[in-house]
């Protein structure tokens, strides 16, 4: 089906008559196009799919003019937005291959896209959800599937957990899915894209991403530890500029966070343009995919060894030990992570 360039009167005053456009591939949840107007090459972005594409287009554009405070650009430029019509025209970008050593300047950039928030911007976008209770339930009854160890303690660690990361300081500019295909890699730096899941809260629960391996994401990275190291302190650097403040305590909360709540344990399927989440522990355990598993003894390893040493934790730390040993021992042919992106 043929769809026509939803560029109307409204924007043809601001911007001009497009001379060409082409159709670019997209998620269902929105249509794009590039397109040449008089004087540049820009991107137009359409949010479509559901009853709550208006919500979806209203973050995203409030996100992106948060995100243009930036001393040195973390997003493409907005030339133009179609309320009406849920459209928001972009300066485009080339991207190209990112470097071996890539999550260095993606961490440096990330922190300065969390910083342009201010606490004045309360109410502008939701604030971040974290794990929940059925989360933390449902990721007991998938130790209980693989038959690892449960103490008693662990179900009050992951209570405790729960209710830290929901009471976790912050108002940082969080992305909501800023994953490898969601950032431009460009001559003049990294640009995020697509904030259509952006909320205001602790920049952690994304700087997390890195060690516990792109949790909203169709692919996960596993980055050698001098590398995340690297990475981290370049997060931790370019937010004390932002800022002059230092990132406050709490990666391995974020890390166990996301463990509970993260992609291994859920599938998302959009029907209808809500999420409907079925998760592993409440069917057939041989549901899950072999990338799912994948993703899931990636993230036991990381969450067990960061909390080894932290007393609010360490019956988690057991527990994924246990877990993980469990799962290499039921699928031997489980390969690690990739080291780079695709």
């Amino acid at each position: 089906m043929l769809l026509r360039l939803p560029f109307g009167d409204r924007l043809r005053a601001e911007l001009g008559a497009p001379r060409s456009s082409r159709r670019l591939d997209s998620s269902p949840r929105s249509r794009v196009w590039r397109i040449e107007l008089p004087t540049a090459t820009a991107v137009v972005k359409q949010s479509v799919g559901g009853a709550d594409a208006g919500e979806r287009f209203a973050r995203e554009v409030a996100a992106m003019r948060c995100a243009a405070r930036a001393e040195s650009p973390v997003v493409p430029a907005v030339l133009a937005t179609d309320p009406a019509r849920r459209v928001l025209v972009l300066e485009h970008l080339e991207h190209r291959r990112p470097a071996a050593d890539w999550i260095v300047d993606y961490a440096d950039a990330l922190a300065r896209l969390h910083a342009t928030a201010r606490p004045e911007d309360a109410g502008e976008l939701p604030r971040w959800q974290g794990p929940n209770q059925a989360d933390a339930d449902a990721f007991l009854r998938l130790a209980v599937a693989l038959e690892a160890p449960v103490t008693p303690g662990v179900s009050g660690e992951l209570q405790d957990l729960v209710n830290r990361l929901d009471q976790a300081p912050g108002h940082a500019l969080l992305h909501g899915d800023p994953c490898p295909g969601n950032d431009l890699h460009t001559a003049t730096g990294i640009r995020f894209i697509d904030f259509e899941q952006a909320s205001l809260g602790s920049g952690l629960m994304e700087l997390a991403y890195l060690r516990i391996g792109f949790p909203t994401c169709w692919c996960v990275t596993s980055a050698a530890e001098p590398l995340l190291e690297r990475a981290e302190q370049a997060y931790r650097t370019a937010w004390r500029a932002a800022t002059g403040s230092d990132i406050p305590d709490g990666l391995t909360d974020a890390c166990a966070g996301w463990l509970l709540r993260g992609d291994a344990l859920v599938q998302r399927a959009h029907r209808g343009g809500k999420d409907h989440l079925a998760r592993i522990p409440d069917q057939d355990w041989e549901w899950g995919t072999a990338t799912a598993r994948q993703r899931l003894v990636h993230r036991l390893g990381v969450v067990s060894r960061l909390t080894a040493d932290d007393p609010a934790l360490s019956g988690l730390s057991t527990l994924c030990t246990a877990m993980r040993r469990r799962m290499l021992a039921r699928w031997s042919t489980l390969r690690p992570v990739p080291a780079q992106r695709p």
